[in-house]
């Protein structure tokens, strides 16, 4: 997320900050819009009123009304560097409708050829106060983008549903925010009322909450259903609660035992052991399931924002993978919401951010909410350690680190490129979440090495994300910056080394393999099973299909249960064979395709007997491939190493 710090007093100070924002991030000019010319406040507080009871089809209505400090020339803007997504992902053609008012009077409006995100106006003289009228349209289906509103469940993100200036920080716009939701239905969002309690609504269905910055709503998203359950995760009387809000399509999906919610709780219980401070007013998870609406994981400071399909509680010993996503989100308020990366921290959501340190801020975040689903109970050690398997072994084979160091793929945010790549191996992608996993559980099996047991990656954790929390005057919290230089001073505090050069040539080496040194320091090393693992097999679907059958470390594809090949891994005997990712499997030695029947030729061919034929379509063209693999099917599975100390067993427990 690239960002722009210093406020630029002069024309030449403006365009340079431009300038180099585009040189960093590649962002077309029409991305770069200049910094506030003032450090706010705003005169007087914008009402944000959201009527997203149009269930039929799926429209929320919006009217603002926007105090303005005089007449002449104001420029408003449709966010679209949006925090969380690292890049350009706001959608300014999901509004429609815009009208612009002064009491009777129509103001026209025009907007910027250079930034279709924003929007350009006179206001008159006398003028003191615009009221607007426009709707978000939400997409209708998965291939219009996310869907958000469905006939059981729907999300307000407000930085849909608002125009905002930008001639002063969003920190220091305020708004009063309102969302009228269809009869019976149940609001969960961080925001509260102006009593400071759980909003509830009115007779008409309106949901009202008290002023907040901006900067605080856009960071304060809102789920409601028609089925809903808020449970609380703290005793009463806590200071800074946390709570559980479960949103889904029945209401039978809301049900959990004693045991699933207790795991819950300890997930809280062992992050406030491991950070040591809580930095939110109150911190609430929401949590949707469901067919309709649209999967999502996105962190906040004082709430998480996650969509699952449906089964988080009913198939809890069949599959575990989602149950990483609520701790990943919660680990975020301490690592990217409060403690941020400095080319963050951009002063509204119109400046280009920079994205350098996302191996810290998702590459940590995703070590510790995979530390802290095996510390609270949420997934096994054994369930934690086939995981960690898959993830060492697909980043061992990933090909295009001989190319891209892990450093450049913090750069797909802004280059804004699909995550559903045809050769996603060699072309790399958001590799800084998982292989940065890899680099910092090597830095923490190192710590402890190196201290005898004494000290470990907890102690920096403590010390970096547990520090004094700053409050604003409105009471947010000012979020706390780190640089590269201040991450690796904490790291030699905790334990003498030399972290730079540990850091720099993990981030800037060209491989090949994945950096396992922390795996084999932990007692374990990355072996091969003929068999999936469990967690393997119970790994939840996407949109509801079946799971691709997974023959990446035999012949290098997954095959989708139609025959298509989902991927083919670069330079795997598929490859050499001349297969490419599209392609329908038809046949396996000339039998019609089965995952069972690829699986069962794979194995009969160890002894090389038995080449393996494949019978392939692309368009109106057949092809009869022959590939000699002779490895049987494997699985990646993790094996104790002999004369290691079991340090990862270590960090699996519960403190």
């Amino acid at each position: 997320m690239p960002r722009i710090l210093a406020h630029k007093a002069s024309l030449r100070a403006v365009l340079a900050a431009a300038l180099t924002a585009l040189a960093t991030t590649a962002a077309p000019p029409a991305a770069i819009a200049a910094a506030p010319t003032s450090p706010g406040p705003w005169p007087g507080t914008i009402t944000l009123a959201v009527d997203a009871t149009d269930l039929d089809r799926q429209i929320q209505r919006v009217t603002q009304t926007l105090p303005v400090p005089g007449p002449g020339p104001l420029t408003l803007h449709y966010p679209r560097f949006l925090p969380g997504t690292h890049g350009p992902y706001g959608d300014v053609a999901q509004l429609a409708g815009l009208q612009i008012s002064a009491g009777e009077r129509r103001i026209e409006w025009r907007r910027d050829t250079l930034d279709p995100y924003a929007f350009l106006i006179d206001v008159p003289a006398g003028v003191r106060e615009l009221t607007l009228r426009y709707e978000h349209l939400a997409p209708q289906n998965s291939s219009q983008g996310r869907p958000t509103m469905t006939r059981q469940i729907l999300g307000v993100q407000w930085n849909q549903t608002l125009l905002y200036p930008t001639r002063v920080p969003a920190a220091a716009v305020r708004v009063q925010a309102q969302v009228k939701l269809p009869e019976g239905w149940q609001a969960a969002t961080a925001l509260r009322d102006a009593q400071g309690r759980v909003a509830q609504a009115d007779g008409q269905g309106w949901v009202r909450f008290a002023p907040v910055s901006v900067e605080t709503l856009v960071d304060s998203p809102l789920f409601a259903g028609r089925h809903a359950k808020r449970v609380e995760l703290d005793p009463p009387g806590t200071p800074r609660p946390v709570a559980l809000n479960l949103l889904a399509d029945e209401p039978g999906l809301l049900d959990a035992s004693d045991a699933q919610l207790e795991a819950h709780r300890r997930l809280v219980q062992q992050s406030d052991r491991l950070f040591g401070a809580r930095h939110w007013r109150q911190y609430d998870f929401l949590l949707a399931q469901s067919k309709h609406f649209g999967g999502i994981g996105l962190e906040h400071h004082e709430s998480s924002e996650n969509g699952v399909r449906p089964g988080y509680f009913k198939d809890w010993d069949k599959a575990i993978a989602a149950r990483e996503l609520l701790p990943h989100e919660y680990v975020h308020s301490w690592n990217g919401k409060f403690r941020r990366p400095a080319d963050l921290l951009t002063p509204h959501y119109n400046v280009p951010m920079q994205n350098s340190l996302l191996w810290v801020y998702e590459g940590m975040t995703q070590y510790w909410g995979h530390v802290l689903t095996a510390r609270s109970g949420l997934a096994t050690p054994e369930q934690s350690r086939d995981a960690l398997a898959y993830v060492a072994a697909y980043l061992d084979a990933r090909a295009g680190r001989t190319w891209r160091n892990l450093q450049d793929t913090t750069n797909e945010g802004t280059i804004r490129s699909s995550r559903d790549k045809a050769w996603r191996d060699w072309q790399r992608s958001v590799d800084y979440y998982d292989e940065a996993t890899l680099i910092w559980l090597d830095a923490d099996t190192l710590i402890r090495e190196k201290s005898g047991g004494a000290k470990s990656l907890d102690d920096f954790a403590k010390a970096f994300f547990g520090v004094p929390t700053g409050f604003r005057p409105d009471g947010s919290i000012a979020p706390l910056p780190y640089t590269f230089d201040e991450v690796v001073a904490a790291l030699n505090a905790v334990q003498p080394h030399d972290w730079a050069g540990f850091l720099r040539q993990r981030l800037d080496s060209h491989g090949p393999g994945a950096p396992l040194d922390g795996l084999a320091r932990g007692g374990w090393t990355l072996g091969w099973s003929s068999t999936e693992s469990p967690f393997a097999k119970n790994a939840p679907s996407r949109d509801g299909k079946p799971r691709p059958a997974d023959f990446r470390w035999s012949l290098g594809l997954m095959v989708t249960h139609e025959g298509k090949l989902e991927q083919v891994a670069w330079d795997s005997p598929a490859f050499k064979a001349g297969l490419a990712p599209g392609l329908t499997l038809l046949a396996v030695n000339l039998q019609a395709y089965t995952s069972e029947r690829l699986a069962q030729a794979i194995d009969a061919n160890r002894d090389g007997r038995a080449p393996i034929q494949l019978l392939l379509k692309e368009d109106d063209l057949y092809r009869l491939v022959t590939i000699d693999w002779r490895g049987g099917q494997r699985f990646p599975v993790l094996q104790r190493a002999d004369g290691q100390p079991d340090r990862l067993s270590a960090i699996y427990s519960a403190r």
